[in-house]
């Protein structure tokens, strides 16, 4: 969250004007979220990037309540950015994380005994307030936050110097925190195996081993993550030691400790950019468009949610439309898999609503477009987006075109019969198991499985 955090702030401070509009898959609550009045979406803003940035330091306060308001305004945040944008599962893989700022009093809400003080409780309570009001005061300082009559004003109350200074300082001390607070939890726990008095000799120290060999594994990860986060600016990352350096490399292989930063600049500000593909059995036309299943297209059709399901044909699609065919030889390999007709890749379209199911067309060209949303007074017509065309993305191409096969050939993404034989029981289970799964649409099926898990963890606890 803070590496997004610190990619958002070094944009302007209008970020939410043009995010919803901008987003890879939008959702249908995207186009309203879009026309919020633009104060609104400024302190949304700034709401967005103080939970992101400054916020996630609170996790390591060993205050249950401060972890707590923690948990909850960072699920507020997770739940509000799912609404409004289709990002895979990362809002799912967030929220499992953020289930370990609870602990068992809040699931299973064991009461307070009569002869328990509540001195505790108040002053948890009170240093609660304390750290979330001084947020709030700094928040209102450093942004320029002002009330004006039915209006309220934010800006940005410091310069990008400022920031960078902040942010140096801020990333070696949250180090340290985490360093601190890591520390102290080992400690803790160290201690729990040792001054358990109803455990014997045995139980303590296969304990005390336990605790040691998870406690090694949490600090491997911890300082290997260091390294994604202390290479946000150059002066930490140069504090890097190549030991750690070396075991981030290596568990960078297994995705355990990743370097987070989706989108390092604010795109699409004049409009997002969006590739159509279209196909014609003559090279004069006419030209009929392909449809995608999740990204804009035909301006009158709203978009679905569809996380935790990630579309990766309509992802890619995004980032093509940054940049040019020739950097994105996968396209031309689509482009060849479409003029082939091949079912696999039209499976990933939009089939209802494709001329070129039964029979492939001879040519196929690329188009970009500007999409915008419609403005808000044309929130009662059948259209989502306007667009305006801005040229050609790739040439007309048929089948046999030299320039494909020579490109697709030097790059090895012509298609090639495998050499490896399947056993025809395995072809047809998987065959059939494909079949099953292909009727039912893919968010449904991620969420019922989901759901399903769920049910199956609750009902088990509830049980036990």
């Amino acid at each position: 969250m803070e590496l997004a955090g610190i990619m958002a702030q070094t944009g302007p401070n209008k970020t939410l004007n043009y995010f919803f509009e901008t987003t890879v898959l939008p959702t249908p609550l995207s186009w309203y979220a879009h026309h919020i009045p633009t104060w609104i979406l400024r302190l949304t803003t700034v709401f967005a990037l103080v939970s992101e940035i400054l916020l996630p330091f609170l996790f390591f306060v060993p205050v249950r309540s401060v972890r707590i308001t923690g948990f909850v305004i960072q699920l507020f945040l997770q739940i509000a950015v799912y609404l409004t944008g289709n990002f895979n599962f990362l809002n799912l893989l967030i929220t499992t994380m953020l289930i370990t700022l609870l602990d068992d009093q809040f699931f299973f809400g064991k009461s307070r005994k009569n002869n328990e003080s509540v001195i505790p409780g108040v002053f948890s309570a009170l240093i609660n307030i304390i750290f979330h009001g001084a947020i709030v005061y700094g928040v209102i300082v450093f942004y320029n936050i002002k009330f004006t009559g039915t209006q309220i004003e934010a800006s940005v109350g410091f310069t990008r110097d400022q920031f960078n200074s902040i942010a140096k300082t801020g990333l070696l001390y949250s180090t340290y925190l985490g360093l601190a607070s890591l520390g102290f939890t080992v400690a803790r726990a160290i201690a729990s195996c040792f001054l358990d008095a109803n455990n014997k000799f045995l139980q303590k120290l296969l304990s005390f081993l336990s605790t040691i060999f998870f406690s090694l594994i949490a600090a491997t990860i911890f300082f290997a993550s260091t390294v994604p986060l202390s290479s946000l600016h150059a002066a930490t990352n140069t504090t890097i030691s190549p030991n750690v350096r070396m075991v981030y490399n290596r568990l960078s292989k297994l995705h355990i400790v990743n370097q987070y930063g989706l989108f390092d600049k604010i795109t699409g500000i004049n409009g997002r950019p969006e590739i159509i593909i279209e196909g014609s059995n003559n090279v004069e036309g006419p030209w009929v468009e392909y449809n995608f299943l999740y990204k804009p297209g035909n301006v009158n059709n709203s978009l679905p949610f569809v996380a935790p399901y990630s579309p990766r044909l309509d992802w890619q699609m995004w980032w093509s439309a940054q940049s040019t065919y020739s950097n994105e030889p996968w396209l031309l390999s689509l482009v060849h898999r479409l003029l082939s007709g091949n079912p696999e890749v039209l499976a990933l379209l939009d089939r209802h609503s494709c001329p070129f199911i039964e029979k492939p067309p001879k040519y196929i060209r690329g188009v970009l477009y500007t999409y915008k949303y419609t403005p808000w007074s044309q929130r009662w017509q059948s259209a989502w987006w306007k667009r305006e065309k801005v040229g050609e993305y790739f040439p007309v191409f048929s089948k046999d075109s030299a320039v494909l096969q020579d490109t697709l050939k030097a790059r090895n993404l012509l298609p090639t019969v495998s050499k490896q034989k399947v056993h025809p029981i395995w072809k047809q289970v998987l065959d059939s198991i494909r079949m099953v799964a292909s009727q039912l649409e893919a968010t449904l099926l991620m969420w019922s499985v989901f759901t399903a898990g769920c049910a199956i963890i609750t009902t088990t606890t509830k049980n036990k």
